[in-house]
């Protein structure tokens, strides 16, 4: 499939959702880039349209970093607390993996205000980790560690009474990073089901752990002028541009498949939601004049000049010098459009789809996509509306009524791709998916190499092969239901198939176990896309390095509904 035949036009002949063919290839995912659909900006237009009050009440901590620090969020109808431990950095076990043993912060949010009996019960059981159990308020635990160099540079400057410079800020733009996020029943956490409800309002996708993630953010820059006002009588607070200008430090790896993989109700919504956004802003009537012609102007231009400042290292990914000049090339047809209401002379009903299918053609995957982000800003209400309707429930339900020979019809429809593959081909099985016994984290290893490895990954082609061809030894007129007592190990995939039917967005097109798979294609996805990282570098193809929150506002411009365009922040001046 060429590039240019993602784009899709309606019955209508206005701009479609792009097909979803080509689409759903990891290649093709791994380039999507942070939107107004992501959860970290979804997140902060929400929380600065509703005015959210984050006050922190309490923070009581020596001049070694070691106490408690406490956090009051006030929503428009409920409360929440962060109950934060302050601790004294170790360079032993120290890990941005879920194994380390060593933090340099960990907390817990809450629902309803920090009482002293829910400080002293997260003081006592969340060094235990794993043996620990949550409060029945707490929504998610979290961890994180200090960015040791750079929260130190910073920690001298403000002590020394001047601002660090941006240099030493931009080799990794936070001053702590996250090394565990967890909630939805771990450790006894609220389960997510619980609270998925119009009546909370950390209820939708992510929204707990995301509120958290930020407040790591504030808390980071708390701590480092706390301790700079201890160490010296001449020192400052962080210039509120350097603050903003911080987010939060994020590591992703292998573990983000299976969540892809087990949650296809929940990435085809969110993906729809995106494409339908996407597909509304290409449909606009723009014309000479337009002030959205030139609102899209300055973002791309913000989008540029975001990316000829990154300097970030990319292993896999197109650099962000080439994604700064190709964004770039396409301002003058915009500039012709705003002046002439044409591109390249010529008047057309739908700009910005001549102009994307132009991007999709010309320019490398990862600048095509910052187009298409962009242009989402356009039609922002109806965004905001598609994001917050995103959710997808985890069950799975079998129709037992369905015949065999519907089901095989709906796999050859739906799953073509899936029953194309040479699962026989020389790589097709070469790699196990599994969870170490000394790290408890999701691994990917060669299958000769640890033969006794349990398979956790979903063999979803190889499965469905397997179910297609057994649907093919039995009568066409025949019950699924009779079906699956001969053939029990079908289920699951029976399930999945008839619950998904007539969506399309909900599995990506890829066999996990080949050689050829790239995981951190899907990884990206998760945290790009998804989560709204910026400045995302691989390493070994595996994992994923970034930053949250990279220009997020403060508490106090949220409080004042004083957001605007944060994304893509421009690096302060001196």
């Amino acid at each position: 499939m060429t590039l240019s035949s993602l784009h899709t036009r309606d019955a209508d002949g206005r701009p479609g959702l792009r097909d979803w063919r080509g689409l759903m290839k990891p290649e093709r995912l791994a380039a999507m880039q942070p939107s107004r659909l992501s959860g970290t900006r979804a997140m902060m237009n929400r929380m600065s349209r509703e005015r959210w009050q984050i006050t922190c009440d309490r923070f009581d901590v020596d001049d070694e970093a070691r106490g408690t620090i406490v956090y009051s969020i006030k929503t428009p109808r409920q409360e929440f607390s962060f109950i934060a431990f302050s601790l004294t950095p170790k360079r032993e076990g120290r890990t941005g993996r879920i194994i380390g043993r060593a933090w340099d912060m960990m907390g817990t949010l809450n629902e309803g205000p920090a009482t002293e009996e829910a400080i002293e019960s997260a003081r006592e059981e969340l060094p235990k980790l794993y043996r620990g159990r949550a409060s029945d308020t707490a929504l998610v635990w979290c961890r994180s560690n200090r960015s040791m160099r750079v929260f130190e540079t910073v920690l001298e400057a403000l002590a020394d009474g001047r601002q660090p410079s941006v240099e030493d800020l931009n080799t990794v733009c936070y001053l702590m990073r996250n090394t565990g996020l967890d909630g939805n029943g771990t450790f006894g956490t609220r389960s997510f089901p619980s609270i998925n409800t119009e009546a909370h309002d950390l209820g939708g996708m992510l929204e707990a752990q995301l509120l958290l993630a930020y407040l790591m953010r504030e808390l980071a820059c708390d701590l480092v002028e706390h301790l700079a006002r201890l160490r010296s009588d001449k020192a400052v607070k962080l210039d509120p541009a350097l603050r903003s200008y911080l987010g939060v430090g994020n590591g992703s790896a292998l573990g983000l498949i299976f969540f892809v993989q087990k949650h296809p109700r929940l990435l085809d919504s969110w993906l729809t939601a995106r494409e339908t956004a996407i597909a509304a802003a290409l449909g606009l009537d723009l014309g000479r004049g337009d002030a959205r012609i030139e609102r899209l102007i300055t973002l791309i231009r913000r989008a540029q000049t975001f990316r000829a400042q990154d300097r970030m290292m990319y292993e896999t990914f197109a650099a962000s010098a080439t994604v700064a000049e190709e964004v770039a090339s396409l301002i003058p047809a915009l500039e012709e459009l705003l002046d002439a209401g044409t591109i390249d002379g010529t008047a057309h009903d739908f700009p910005l789809d001549v102009l994307a299918r132009r991007a999709e053609a010309t320019l490398a995957p990862e600048s095509y996509e910052t187009f298409l982000s962009l242009i989402m800003e356009l039609v922002p209400d109806l965004a905001d509306e598609l994001a917050a309707g995103v959710a997808g429930a985890d069950e799975l339900e079998v129709d037992p009524v369905m015949t065999t020979g519907a089901l095989r019809a709906l796999l050859e429809e739906d799953y073509a791709w899936a029953l194309e593959m040479d699962m026989t081909a020389p790589d097709a099985q070469d790699y196990v998916w599994y969870k170490s016994e000394t790290a408890e984290e999701p691994r990917r290893g060669l299958r000769d190499e640890i033969p006794e490895a349990r398979e956790l990954g979903l063999d979803i082609p190889g499965n469905l092969q397997a179910l297609h061809a057994d649907l093919g030894e039995v009568a066409p007129d025949t019950a699924v239901a009779r079906f699956l007592l001969a053939h029990p190990e079908h289920r699951l995939m029976v399930a999945r198939a008839q619950s998904l039917a007539g969506r399309h967005f909900h599995t990506p097109h890829a066999n996990i176990n080949a050689g050829s798979f790239v995981p951190i294609d899907l990884v990206r996805l998760m945290n790009v896309g998804l989560h709204g990282i910026d400045k995302t570098r691989d390493y070994l193809q595996r994992n994923l390095r970034g930053v949250l929150y990279h220009g997020a506002p403060t508490r106090d411009a949220i409080a004042a509904g004083q957001v605007g365009d944060w994304f893509y922040p421009e690096e302060p001046r001196a």
